[in-house]
């Protein structure tokens, strides 16, 4: 019998187990597994060296897997993807390609793109769900609207039933016949020589690879699970350390939330709250993930410009001395410049300092959000556009539900909360381990004869403060201010009324004026399935007026243009009205059919120059440090992951 040949395009879905792909391949017929390595497709996002390492070894596991189950993993190195899926086509005569989905927005458009093309030409394309619990076109209000705000989303998922889904793994797979030119694991360049001395110090933290990702679950859900809730909160602890796994597709989602949500059951019986409060918050940081695929999908411009409009005037301060600074830990805050010196020297640090560090770069320093954002995805060994995306937009204050703009956390009193003894700056400021627990996050405030005993001199073997964080915070406000002023100016030159409304995010999130995403049906393409992905399309509409907010100690401090004056150098962002729209939506009938429209991502937008950013002489807006402790410490929107699993 003429067996059917089928092509399995791994991506981010380097498993056997729960791999729909895979599973629809192996009951249909001969496989031919195969990875495209394209690196000039990648563009701006091309991984990190951390991020390539981990490809690697995980490709070499997969490949061992694959081989003992009858099938060789080809491994393809190419300048354009659907050339080469083009000639593996002809080569084993192949009538079906099938891959699991992707979200990003480069993804998104290359993976529409050679569906089009492979449809033409009359090839069966299938797509599968191997990444989520819910497609983001599975999910909408009542009115058939994208959601914009976490809570309300994750609430609607919980509530939703979800049928236990679980593809085993194929005892065996029969092979398609057909040689093409394929390349070794080595051969694909994803680690050049200069980087194989770093990398091999990973590797012993570290242990890429689907089998090894079901291990790292298993001791996680039965020894570290239980003290989630508190570990969550202690920088230098760990977490479950399953981001990078789930990133590359060597972990189900599916599998994890089944694991965790039978312990949740059990600890409910047994009545044990702790553990019940772990895994809700563990559960969590699941659907923070699940948010972060969601609003790629449905704002697919989120990689390179704010959900909200209210950053589109900000004078970010393009000071490439600060980048600098930032990136390598010389920046006179101990919190901030170990988490840094931690990222560069493992990939890696606790989802607290992740927030720290970026909100520091970006308040304090007042760096584009999307340098931070990129630098992250250069450099952590779970870099993923996505929730690095969710992340750096809700520190900016960029989501309905971020960060107020306006707040800026002590890195002081951050330090003084999560890492009490100071054992974390000492690990990683090396130049500070002598530093007393009391000094150690401040230690300009210490005496000379505290500082000699230490070994510490002060911007000679460890730098001084950057920037006076009652300064910085009195530039923060200035910034916003000035925002607030372009935006008046510009609307009151408007005169057909398109210009988008600039909120923040204590309004009404329903009138809220977000880009609108529609789902457009031109008919179903009869080798689809049900499975297959939808694609997104910008469509222009009518803004609602949306009232804004501002806080009242921000109308009464507001200075006035004759209090200012220039000072550092700074760069704005600035859109086209065209480019803007309102309200993401989605009717039910929409959501039932498979979409074929076009639509492109938006380019790489780099700040363009604005004015100097301007100074308010009044000291008013400084607050006493006690105030500040109150007021970081009240507030519960600090524990907002920035990056899902970690």
């Amino acid at each position: 019998m003429d067996r059917s040949k089928t092509i399995v395009w791994f991506r981010r879905d380097l498993r056997i187990e729960d791999n729909p792909a895979l599973a629809a391949a192996a009951r249909d017929g001969c496989v031919f597994p195969v990875f495209i390595w394209c690196p000039k497709e990648e563009g701006q996002f091309y991984p990190g060296r951390v991020s390539r390492w981990w490809l690697k070894q995980s490709l070499a596991h997969l490949g061992q897997s694959l081989k003992s189950l009858g099938a060789e993993l080809v491994l393809i190195k190419t300048h354009s993807t659907v050339a080469a899926l083009l000639d593996c086509i002809e080569t084993i005569g192949a009538t079906r390609v099938v891959f699991n989905h992707l979200y990003d927005p480069v993804s998104l458009v290359r993976d529409h793109n050679i569906k089009e093309k492979l449809v033409e030409l009359g090839i069966s394309v299938q797509s599968y769900n191997g990444d989520l619990l819910y497609e983001p076109w599975e999910i909408y209000d009542e009115r058939g609207y994208a959601f914009t705000t976490f809570e309300a989303y994750w609430d609607k998922c919980l509530h939703m039933q979800m049928e236990p889904v679980s593809h085993l793994p194929p005892w065996r797979l029969v092979p398609a016949a057909g040689t093409v030119m394929k390349c070794s694991v080595e051969e694909l360049g994803l680690e050049d020589e200069a980087e194989k001395s770093s990398n091999s110090l990973l590797g012993r933290g570290w242990s890429p690879g689907w089998s090894n990702a079901d291990k790292a679950l298993t001791e996680f859900a039965e020894q570290h699970l239980i003290d989630y809730v508190e570990s969550r909160l202690k920088v230098g602890t760990s977490t479950s350390l399953l981001s990078p796994y789930l990133h590359f597709g060597e972990l189900s989602v599916r599998k994890v939330f089944q694991c965790v949500q039978l312990k949740q059951l059990l600890w409910a019986k047994e009545e044990n709250l702790m553990g019940k409060e772990s895994v809700t918050l563990f559960l969590r940081s699941i659907g923070l993930r699940e948010y972060s695929r969601y609003l790629c999908f449905n704002f697919p411009f989120t990689h390179e410009r704010s959900l909200l409009s209210n950053l589109k005037y900000f004078p970010w301060n393009d000071n490439q001395v600060h980048f600098k600074a930032w990136r390598q830990g010389r920046t006179g805050y101990p919190l901030v410049d170990a988490g840094m010196r931690e990222l560069w020297a493992t990939g890696w640090i606790h989802n607290k300092i992740r927030v720290i560090v970026s909100s520091f770069a970006v308040k304090v320093l007042l760096l584009p959000w999307r340098w931070g954002m990129k630098y992250f995805w250069d450099t952590l060994l779970d870099a993923d556009l996505e929730s690095d995306i969710l992340g750096w937009q809700y520190i900016s204050g960029s989501l309905p539900d971020a960060h107020e703009l306006e707040r800026l956390d002590n890195p002081e009193i951050q330090g003084s909360k999560f890492d009490p003894e100071g054992e974390y700056v000492r690990h990683w400021l090396p130049e500070l381990a002598r530093m007393p627990a009391e000094w150690i996050h401040h230690p300009w405030d210490a005496s000379i004869a505290v500082l000699k005993a230490a070994g510490v001199e002060l911007g000679i073997n460890y730098p001084k403060p950057i920037i006076d964080i009652d300064l910085a915070r009195e530039r923060l406000m200035e910034a916003i201010f000035k925002m607030w002023e372009m935006e008046a100016a510009a609307r009151a030159s408007n005169t057909n009324g398109t210009n988008e409304v600039v909120v923040d995010n204590t309004d009404d999130t329903e009138n809220l004026a977000i880009p609108k995403v529609v789902l457009k049906d031109k008919g179903t393409c009869p080798t689809n399935s049900s499975n297959d992905q939808r694609v997104p399309t910008n469509q222009n509409s009518k803004n609602i007026p949306a009232y804004r907010k501002r806080s009242k100690y921000m109308e009464e401090e507001r200075p006035q243009p004759d209090k200012l004056h220039n000072d550092d150098k700074v760069a704005g962002t600035s859109r086209k009205d065209e480019d803007l729209c309102s309200t993401a939506e989605s009717s039910s009938a929409k959501k039932q059919a498979t979409s074929r429209c076009s639509f492109s991502v938006p380019q790489y937008c780099s700040s363009s120059e604005g004015k100097p950013l301007q100074e308010c002489e009044s000291s008013d807006l400084r607050q006493p440090l006690q105030a500040q402790i109150e007021m970081e410490q009240s507030s519960s929107k600090d524990g907002k992951q920035l990056h899902s699993i970690v």
